[in-house]
């Protein structure tokens, strides 16, 4: 996996001041999406296990409320196999803090049947966040007054073993 960003104190992308990291990779490619150059897997730099120690140290201070993991799409299969040790990493670290992402996959439809998107770590990594922001960005539906969303159909879900709660 690629990575085309860290955000070390982000207020943007949940709540709190937060770690972000924008992961490379999308097929979905949403016409109108704000991060166009994250679509291509090979944008950016090498996730390695330095960047990711780099991440959870960045993850420390008391002042930071959690994780957010953004795109690109996080939940492109190859991209599920290199998230999850950060995510397993970060919940034995930081058990109170929280952990957002964002997906252009749709829950129901994406997650909980087979789908291009479900692979053999999905319903880990699932378990393993806290909020959920799923739908494809529509530009007809754009909406700039919403919180943490870019298009109304989108929608914010709150995980509980990684199912809605």
């Amino acid at each position: 996996m690629n990575y085309s960003a860290i955000r070390t104190c982000d207020v943007a992308n949940g709540p709190g001041v937060r770690v972000s990291l924008f992961v490379s990779g999308c097929t979905h490619c949403c016409p109108g999406c704000f991060n166009p150059d994250t679509w291509d897997f090979a944008h950016g730099e090498p996730w390695t296990d330095a960047v990711q120690e780099k991440v959870l140290a960045s993850c420390e201070p008391n002042w930071i409320q959690g994780l957010s993991l953004l795109g690109g799409e996080p939940f492109e299969p190859d991209n599920q196999r290199a998230l999850l040790p950060l995510l397993r990493e970060f919940r034995a670290r930081f058990p109170q803090k929280d952990v957002w992402a964002w997906t252009g996959c749709v829950y129901e439809q994406d997650f909980l049947k087979d789908s291009p998107w479900r692979c053999e770590v999905t319903d880990e990594m699932l378990s393993l966040i806290d909020t959920l922001v799923d739908g494809p960005f529509i530009e007809a539906q754009k909406d700039i007054s919403l919180r943490f969303r870019g298009s109304s159909n989108q929608r914010i879900l709150t995980l509980k073993g990684g199912r809605v709660s």
